[in-house]
């Protein structure tokens, strides 16, 4: 992730990964091992796209939109729902009988959140905020993404300042784990 471009079309391109990894976990039987694979790297890809919406997305709809403070806190309550799924769906294999109830719910949550931004925040962002400002916001997701967490931590703060704080260490720690454990690295 990192493409490049406001923060809208930055955040639009990470959508579309998303679903295409989605496609990849639909097309698979249940309880193929490679589901589990592309289960990890969703959740990969969502926590740390989350996590860059949390710490300057959000914030900048509560500031340039109007009526953004209701909005902000709809989205982070659909974050927090799907990083509950996330961390639930972290623990089953693809064999296990949890498994499939979990992915279906979490693409269920995921797409209708997506659509949500894309339909509504998003165009709304755009008409409230300045090139520059969209673009300065892009950099920041994109800088937030690099260090951000790879896994969920319903726990963690979501809201600034806290969540910039801890999102780097968290973040540390996960690529840690990452690496020892080859999470993220197949297919």
């Amino acid at each position: 992730m990192g493409h490049g471009g406001d923060v809208v079309e930055e955040l639009k391109t990470d959508h579309r990964e998303v679903e295409e990894l989605f496609g990849k976990i639909e097309q698979l039987p249940s309880g193929n091992p490679q589901r589990k694979e592309y289960a990890d790297l969703v959740t990969i890809e969502l926590v740390r796209h989350s996590v860059a919406e949390e710490a300057y997305l959000y914030p900048a709809v509560r500031e340039h939109v109007p009526d953004g403070y209701p909005i902000a806190e709809r989205e982070l309550a659909d974050h927090a729902e799907a990083e509950r799924t996330m961390k639930e769906l972290e623990r089953c294999e693809a064999d296990d009988p949890e498994f499939d109830q979990l992915i279906t719910r979490l693409m269920a949550e995921v797409r209708q959140h997506l659509r949500d931004e894309e339909n509504n925040l998003f165009p709304r962002l755009r008409r409230s905020c300045s090139a520059d400002v969209l673009n300065e916001l892009g950099e920041k997701v994109r800088m937030a993404k690099k260090t951000a967490p790879t896994r969920p931590h319903p726990a963690a703060p979501s809201k600034p300042p806290a969540n910039k704080l801890l999102a780097p260490g968290l973040g540390l720690v996960d690529r840690m784990r990452d690496a020892l454990t080859g999470r993220g690295k197949s297919s």
